[in-house]
């Protein structure tokens, strides 16, 4: 997403690519909310790390239907980890 970054001499981003950055750093800030819920410490790490790298892995990414893609894939792994979650309460 180095289209969608911010930073040192970047061009201003369009109204599409904007709110495509705000999708992905929402998507972002849920998953981690997400993986604060998980009671083992080290399953949490473990989760954080992952989530950190597939996101640095990705930021350079700028075809549109490739980030649409990894936005739906991201938000289908952060329900699947909530439905996890929420089963492990009950």
């Amino acid at each position: 997403l180095a289209a969608l970054s911010w930073g040192g001499g970047q061009t201003s981003l369009s109204p599409c690519q904007f709110l495509r950055r705000q999708q992905v750093l929402q998507l972002y800030r849920k998953i981690l909310r997400a993986i604060r819920e998980v009671p083992a410490e080290q399953d949490r790490r473990y989760l954080k790390d992952w989530a950190r790298e597939e996101f640095r892995r990705n930021k350079d990414a700028t075809e549109e239907d490739a980030i649409r893609m990894m936005i739906t894939q991201g938000n289908m792994q952060l329900k699947e980890l909530q439905r996890t979650l929420k089963l492990a309460k009950s």
